[in-house]
C-alpha cells in the first residue's frame, strides 16, 4: 500500500461533531447534518471534505475496540473562523507529521486498510503514533459504498528515537 510522510501545518476547519464509538457510530447522521450547510461557509480553501477522529490521551491502537469514544468531525478546511455561522463548529487541528495512505474501495473495507496501517506498516516504519488528529479526506463526489471509491487516510506520527528501541 502507497504511503507518503508529510509535515502539516496547523488546519482551521469548520464544520459539525458528535461523541461516538464503532459500536454506537453516528456519521451517517453527523454527515447529513453537515452536509446541506458545506457550500455556505465562507472563507473554504478546497472542495475537500475532512472526516477527523480526535481520540482521548493516551490512545493506543492496539486497544483500540468497537467501544473505544473519539470526537469525529464532519468539516472543511477555510482561511479563517471569521464565519459567523452559529451552528457550525471550529476545529483547530494541530500541525505536525503524517503518514497518509489512500485506501481504495468501499467504506465497508476500511478495517482492512487500518489493519494494514496499524499492524503491518507502524510497528515496522520507524515511527510511532502521535497524540493528534487521524483524519480522512476526500471529494464531494466520494461514495462510501462505490467499489472504486479513494479517500486520503492521514495518521498523525513522530519519529521513534532509535536507542530507546535499540
Amino acid at each position: 500500500m502507497e504511503r507518503t510522510i508529510v509535515e502539516l501545518e496547523e488546519k482551521k476547519l469548520i464544520g459539525k461533531s458528535m461523541s461516538m464509538s464503532l459500536e454506537m457510530d453516528t456519521t451517517r447522521e453527523l454527515w447529513r447534518g453537515f452536509m446541506p450547510h458545506r457550500t455556505s461557509i465562507p472563507y473554504s480553501l478546497d472542495e475537500k471534505l475532512y472526516n477527523v477522529k480526535v481520540f482521548e490521551s493516551g490512545f493506543d491502537p492496539t486497544l483500540y475496540s468497537t467501544s473505544t469514544i473519539f470526537r469525529k468531525w464532519a468539516a472543511v478546511e477555510v482561511e479563517s473562523f471569521d464565519n459567523g455561522m452559529e451552528e457550525m463548529q471550529q476545529l483547530t487541528m494541530s500541525g505536525g507529521l503524517y503518514a497518509m495512505f489512500l485506501h481504495h474501495g468501499p467504506a465497508s473495507r476500511f478495517n482492512e486498510t487500518l489493519g494494514y496501517i496499524y499492524e503491518s506498516w507502524l510497528p515496522t516504519s520507524g515511527y510511532g503514533l502521535d497524540e493528534r488528529e487521524h483524519f480522512e479526506r476526500f471529494t464531494e463526489e466520494y461514495n462510501p459504498t462505490d467499489l472504486e471509491a479513494v479517500e486520503e487516510v492521514w495518521i498523525p506520527i513522530k519519529k521513534l528515537d532509535k536507542k530507546k528501541n535499540a
